[in-house]
């Protein structure tokens, strides 16, 4: 396992849309390792694998329930709404409020490759949503409510 750079700022790779994984192989646990150890060094609670420069479709959460690993993840439902103060390691010197959804559902593949739903509400949802947004080269500040 390796502590990987996050990518900051204006970075381009972070704009970029990220690419489906086609095929769960020790390069992806790899990965999903690097991530998860990058993720605590940095105090985070998820990290989308374009912000440490591989643009595939992974994210890791971990808001304090336990760690959660997705692979090509996918909103399937989203309920109510919630409007919190979002910050993001990749942009460090950065905050503001924000308006997601208040309850998701998602799915994706685990690292065995197995189909898994992920129903979250509060922080866990708002955090879903910003992960899966950098795989679409969404940065929070793009949905940050004007004042």
């Amino acid at each position: 396992m390796a502590i990987r750079i996050i990518r900051q700022d204006d970075d381009p790779v972070l704009r970029k849309i990220s690419k489906k994984v086609e095929k769960i192989d020790e390069k992806i646990h790899i990965l999903l390792d690097d991530m998860i150890e990058t993720m605590y060094d940095a105090d985070g609670v998820g990290l989308a694998a374009p912000q440490i420069g591989i643009l595939k479709r992974i994210v890791i959460i971990d808001v304090g329930e336990g760690l959660i690993e997705l692979i090509n993840p996918e909103i399937v439902e989203e309920i109510g709404n919630q409007c919190e103060t979002e910050g993001c390691l990749s942009l460090p010197n950065s905050s503001g409020e924000v308006i997601r959804p208040k309850n998701v559902k998602v799915k994706g593949l685990n690292r065995e490759g197995q189909e898994v739903f992920i129903e979250g509400s509060g922080l866990l949802a708002r955090a879903l949503c910003h992960e899966i947004d950098h795989l679409n080269g969404i940065l929070f500040i793009d949905r940050m409510k004007n004042e």
